[in-house]
């Protein structure tokens, strides 16, 4: 604007001077009053455009002061970026360093948790292995107190029967010095003598006596049976002509000792106990237990038929060491308190083995095999083989008489001894593995626990197996897996109770109690069947040594008798 007016005066200026010309045609007074009207305008115009230029000077000097803020403003936040992009930097860097750290924490916290995991399972085997010591401490306690008592029983006895035998031969010189009353006094101390089982008459007061126990390495024991031929009481006098001493001595020696009490106060003599009735023993004697009526039962058929059984030399200690044997130890109590004996094993069935708590399909399978084996064994005690022998390749006849621990000791012989401790409990004995068609090498794979995408190790399971069961066992078994409607056998299949019909409720009372339709295995060892085929003559082979080493045994007994 002020180079406006600087060319506006210097227009006036050379207008003045123009007027000055001679040849112009106005007056110099006009001209004049002209210019200072021009000049009072350019004044106020001057005056205006000042004013407008020091407006504009202050405006520019507010916009160059907010101009230095901003700058200052925009040099702060590029420092304050900076910062950030070097705090972000820095959080980036501790961020991998912490993924970094939480890794190995994972690692270490998953190393830990294996660890205590592994403390676990070992914390509670010890305290499993604890109990079974303080169970078998109490055991053993329990039989020294036993043993006490029999002891101070057994002296007070000897005592009684020696007395007696001295009253009587001392009456028999001073009176008469005949031969039949002494004939008489030593019948009458031989009856004192078969009362003594009992120990009723001597301290009766210092607890009742119970014979044997629960230990597993307890050898096989003679009960007083009816075919016991070291028995005079047994073998000179009928059971029906017994007194009533005689039948509850006779009942504490074969294990039903807590019936005494009640069947003084209701039996007679022998005959009442055989007219009775299964209800008679629940309702006279308080005989609840339906397996006791059972075992009564079978003795007093045994009385009258004199049939003699060699099942019936096995009591009910050594039915719970041939629980260990054939791999079922967890059994032992239920068995124990049923008074389950060698007679009763011939004579169980389903139901039976439902009421012993016998629940598991396999379990009863075992059951059922071990007996044919004690069938085709003729109920010999030693029959199952617990130890390796000398044999390099054992035959089917031999593996049919491995007991548990033995299957287990062939499983540490062809390297699986990682897996061999699985089959405690399991009821796998050489009867199951040989007898059983449904039994293979893929059951016994699922019953050691061995995964299933361990194939080679299944397969080297599977060639071990056919190699021990032999090949004619082997085409059995496939044969039978292939069969249609084969069900194959499994680890947790249970078995009902069988329930009976509408029409079979009239038979129940005219049922004879010799019926085998029900019972687990067959009594006649001819009709038994392998892999589900009748082969009597590989039964009677099972055992060729054991009936060899009887027989001998058998001639011996009878040249020294001779």
């Amino acid at each position: 604007p002020n180079l406006h007016v600087y060319d506006s005066l210097c227009e006036c200026i050379s207008e003045s001077v123009n007027l000055h010309s001679p040849g112009s045609s106005e007056s110099y007074q006009e001209r004049l009053s002209r210019l200072e009207g021009d000049k009072e305008s350019l004044i106020l115009q001057v005056s205006v455009l000042t004013d407008q230029v020091e407006a504009q000077g202050v405006k520019i000097n507010d916009l160059e002061s907010s101009l230095v803020e901003h700058q200052h403003k925009l040099n702060s936040t590029e420092e304050m970026l900076q910062q950030e992009l070097l705090h972000r930097t820095s959080l980036e860097s501790q961020k991998l360093s912490l993924k970094g750290e939480v890794s190995y924490l994972k690692l270490k916290l998953a190393d830990m948790e294996g660890k205590q995991n592994h403390g676990t399972e070992r914390q509670h085997k010890a305290e499993s292995l604890i109990k079974e010591l303080r169970i078998l401490k109490d055991k053993v306690e329990h039989l020294e107190d036993q043993k006490i008592q029999y002891e101070k029983k057994l002296k007070a006895t000897k005592v009684k029967l020696s007395f007696d035998f001295h009253t009587c031969t001392v009456y028999a010189e001073n009176e008469t010095r005949s031969k039949n009353l002494l004939t008489h006094c030593l019948t009458l101390c031989r009856l004192r003598r078969t009362q003594s089982g009992g120990f009723q008459g001597a301290d009766s007061d210092a607890g009742q006596f119970r014979r044997g126990g629960l230990r597993a390495t307890a050898g096989p024991r003679l009960t007083r049976t009816p075919e016991s031929h070291d028995s005079e009481r047994d073998m000179n006098i009928p059971f029906s002509q017994w007194t009533k001493e005689q039948v509850c001595g006779w009942l504490e020696d074969y294990g039903l000792g807590q019936y005494v009490s009640l069947t003084r106060q209701w039996v007679e003599n022998g005959q009442t106990l055989l007219s009775a009735t299964p209800q008679d023993f629940e309702k006279e004697m308080g005989m609840k237990h339906p397996l006791h009526r059972k075992k009564l039962q079978l003795a007093l058929r045994a009385f009258t038929t004199k049939v003699i059984e060699k099942s019936s030399e096995l009591d009910h200690i050594w039915v719970t060491r041939w629980l260990d044997d054939i791999g079922l130890p967890q059994y032992k109590d239920q068995f124990h308190e049923a008074r389950v004996d060698g007679r009763m094993i011939q004579y169980l069935t389903v139901n039976d083995l439902l009421t012993l708590k016998v629940t598991s399909q396999l379990h009863h399978l075992s059951i059922k095999c071990a007996i044919h084996v004690l069938h085709a064994n003729k109920f010999n005690p030693n029959c199952l083989r617990r130890r390796p022998g000398e044999e390099k390749q054992p035959s089917p006849s031999e593996v049919v008489q491995w007991s548990n621990h033995r299957v287990m000791e062939w499983l540490r012989a062809v390297d699986l001894a990682e897996y061999a401790p699985n089959l405690r409990g399991s009821g796998v004995h050489g009867g199951l593995v040989i007898l059983e068609p449904r039994f293979s090498s893929e059951t016994l794979a699922l019953l050691l626990n061995i995964p299933p995408q361990k194939t080679l190790l299944r397969r080297h399971l599977a060639t071990a197996f056919s190699a021990l069961v032999g090949t004619q066992a082997t085409q059995e078994k496939r044969e039978y897996g292939n069969a249609t409607g084969h069900v194959p056998l499994t680890t947790t299949a249970k078995v009902k109770p069988k329930k009976l019909g509408f029409t079979q409720f009239s038979h129940l009372r005219k049922r004879k109690p010799d019926d085998a339709a029900d019972y687990i295995c067959p009594i006649d060892s001819g009709a038994l069947t392998v892999n589900g085929v009748s082969r009597s003559a590989v039964l009677r082979g099972l055992s060729p040594n054991l009936e060899r080493q009887t027989e001998r045994r058998e001639q011996v007994g009878t040249k020294t008798s001779g």
